[in-house]
């Protein structure tokens, strides 16, 4: 799956990304289709955040082509932000708005549909006690199920998942992974860095290892 491919969801041939000046993706290759679900996995510092970022439109690539849904990532990362869903460490949330309101407005923000936006918090298990808590005042558990129902609500069509099940209960654990397999299963693609590696290939299709800002395996995930 290396390489370009017509039709990939991400399209990626020996991409750069810098941080000052210190190459964290040095000639990166990588392409994933439809429906995918692909963990990425190395050891810190390899790459894989900002692989991540790159994908969301977060991270300029200085060189290389990039292509996210069509979209040429070089030319155009605004465009693709609003079909590419991030679930990061940070969670891209407000403290002063409430549960509720952070879901409104990540919604809104990606022009996304309102109607989803109740379905979603449910989906996650944000009862109605939580949705009036503002977000500073929230555990961890609360602020990362409430990114999830950003996520969730805004539908993207390719949800990229950094140590995604950190913060979680085991419960909502569960959660997440079924989330996951729902959305492959409707064709979304998900890209997932998890140091929770049995969990997360338990996910996958694909298995692809970065290591010092390109990837050195791409394998078929195991099948149980």
């Amino acid at each position: 799956m290396a390489g370009l491919e017509t039709g990939a969801v991400v399209d990626l041939s020996d991409i750069v990304v810098l941080l000052g000046r210190f190459p964290a993706l040095a000639g990166l290759t990588l392409g994933v289709g439809p429906g995918e679900v692909v963990v990425v996995r190395g050891p810190n510092g390899a790459g894989k955040t900002t692989l991540l970022k790159a994908l969301a439109g977060l991270a300029p690539i200085t060189q290389g082509t990039a292509h996210v849904l069509g979209v040429d990532l070089r030319r155009d990362r605004r465009t693709a932000r609003r079909s590419v869903g991030l679930l990061g460490h940070q969670g891209f949330l407000y403290d002063d708005l409430t549960v509720s309101e952070n879901v409104a407005f990540g919604v809104r923000a990606a022009g996304g549909d309102p109607a989803r936006i109740l379905p979603a918090m449910d989906r996650v298990g944000l009862v109605d006690r939580i949705r009036g808590l503002r977000v500073g005042t929230c555990s961890a558990g609360q602020r990362r199920r409430t990114s999830l129902a950003v996520l969730v609500a805004r539908n993207p069509a390719l949800w990229l998942l950094d140590e995604p099940h950190a913060g979680l209960d085991p419960e909502a654990r569960d959660l997440l992974d079924a989330l996951v397999r729902e959305a492959a299963a409707g064709g979304t693609t998900v890209l997932v860095a998890s140091h929770d590696e049995a969990r997360a290939e338990a996910l996958a299709t694909r298995v692809v290892t970065v290591a010092g800002g390109h990837v050195t395996e791409d394998r078929a995930a195991h099948v149980s």
